[in-house]
């Protein structure tokens, strides 16, 4: 990858929690433009945390990047708020959805147009949601707490459209979703990646959906960042199928049991 078409770069970042608990540790990862990148790990791995360290989303957590470097386009952003962000072109779609349960579908997609004033441009925007999500058009006038967790991801991600982004966020986009409305939710993605050109990072455990539509993949174990490869070759990995896709035999507690990456010594230290 080039610099010049590195849209985020995260370069060895550490975040600690309440002042003394270390969550990551050294965490760097490159975003490049128009691409789709997949942040894979199981629960509690630091997923979530990193995708809230470049959106700024952290202080609401009692947490702060304490050393290290987050860049959009060459720009240091750890100071800017999240509103900030949102002008630049960078959202992010929290995990579990987060819909306003007593608004309508519609009115939830309105909510993310408040960074906009141009009638014009929020009409083309609804018009453009409800062209990649025509589930939502239908349901438009229910309320959000009485449509499917498949359509309130929908709506989150709608909503995040509505902002114009460049570079979205996701945080487990699948989690509670039946198998076929993930593949529709990813369905989707791609669509927004080729066609509206939006580049995405995505937090997911559902890591043979993730690798089978990213383009490159990092992968997360108890705040570190143990390996990082072009989808395929993940996908095809030996280890990461036995860890990560469910297709080993043996049970393991952790890649740092496995020999191949042991004579690797790459996060032994």
């Amino acid at each position: 990858m080039s610099d010049k078409n590195i849209v985020l770069n995260v370069n060895g970042i550490e975040v600690i929690y309440n002042h003394v608990i270390l969550v990551l540790k050294g965490v760097s990862l490159q975003v490049p433009e128009q691409g789709i990148v997949s942040l894979l790990g199981g629960n509690g791995a630091g997923k979530t945390t990193t995708l809230r360290a470049i959106s700024n989303l952290l202080q609401g957590e009692r947490g702060e990047v304490t050393k290290g470097s987050i860049e959009l386009r060459g720009e240091r952003i750890e100071n800017l708020t999240p509103a900030d962000l949102v002008n630049r072109g960078v959202v992010q779609v929290m995990e579990g959805r987060h819909c306003f349960a007593h608004l309508t579908i519609e009115d939830n997609l309105m909510t993310g147009s408040y960074t906009r004033t141009n009638k014009g441009e929020i009409a083309a925007n609804l018009d453009k949601v409800y062209t990649y999500f025509p589930r939502l058009k239908t349901r438009r006038t229910s309320q959000a707490a009485y449509t499917s967790g498949g359509e309130q991801q929908m709506c989150a991600i709608g909503r995040a459209l509505m902002t114009n982004p460049s570079v979205m966020l996701l945080d487990e986009p699948s989690m509670g979703l039946a198998p076929q409305i993930v593949e529709e939710v990813f369905n989707i993605v791609k669509d927004l990646n080729e066609k509206e050109k939006v580049t995405f990072l995505i937090a997911e455990q559902n890591t043979n959906m993730a690798l089978k539509y990213s383009d490159y993949g990092y992968i997360m174990e108890s705040g570190r960042i143990v390996m990082d490869g072009a989808a395929e070759d993940l996908r095809t990995n030996e280890d990461v199928k036995e860890f990560y896709l469910g297709m080993g035999g043996g049970e393991r507690k952790s890649f740092k049991d496995v020999k191949s990456y042991k004579r690797r010594k790459r996060w032994l230290a």
